[in-house]
């Protein structure tokens, strides 16, 4: 290899920041949380524990039931990393069936898949798109900083104040002849 030669790290600096601004976009760390929370509640109804000679099986009558909620939150967390504008429809079912999860899935897969589950679909309805933010007029725009319009012409009025009557829609007007009584009907 020579000086002039690129060196190797710099396609993985490369890599590695594409892949934290793609991360940066879309709500990640929800996604990743909702697929950790729905593995364990699909394996653990189908896992068989071995002490020893003694097998201990964990099934529970709704196994069917907890595969379908661990597969449907691993859907949920992928479409979250590629579909970011489903993000409240997602969080909102992704809580669903975590709580789904407690009665049919071993208490929702040990309560480890629940919380995760929980915690995900929370940080998915929470998410919101990092936009900058829009530029403050300087402080020497205007005589007031630009915090007021130069000029005060409004144009004409509009509604009961152009007509002349009182703007009072309570009812309770003396001049609606409610001597501050209010009318019911």
């Amino acid at each position: 290899m020579s000086a002039e030669t690129p060196a190797a790290s710099g396609q993985f600096t490369r890599r590695r920041l594409q892949f934290r601004a793609w991360r940066g976009q879309r709500p990640f760390w929800a996604g990743l949380f909702i697929i950790i929370g729905g593995l364990p509640i699909a394996y653990f109804p189908y896992a068989n524990l071995q002490i020893g000679h003694l097998t201990l099986a964990m099934a529970t009558t709704a196994g069917a039931g907890s595969l379908i909620i661990g597969v449907l939150l691993v859907v949920l967390g992928v479409s979250l990393w590629f579909q970011k504008h489903i993000r409240v429809f997602a969080g909102v079912a992704a809580i669903l069936l975590a709580l789904v999860s407690i009665p049919v899935s071993n208490l929702g897969g040990f309560l480890i898949g629940f919380l995760f589950a929980l915690v995900g679909g929370a940080m998915a309805v929470s998410w919101v798109s990092g936009e900058p933010p829009e530029q403050e007029p300087r402080a020497d725009e205007g005589a007031h900083g630009g915090a007021f319009p130069e000029s005060t012409d409004y144009g004409p009025a509009e509604g009961a104040a152009a007509t002349g009557e009182p703007n009072d829609l309570s009812g309770t007007s003396p001049a609606n002849g409610a001597n501050g009584r209010h009318s019911a009907g």
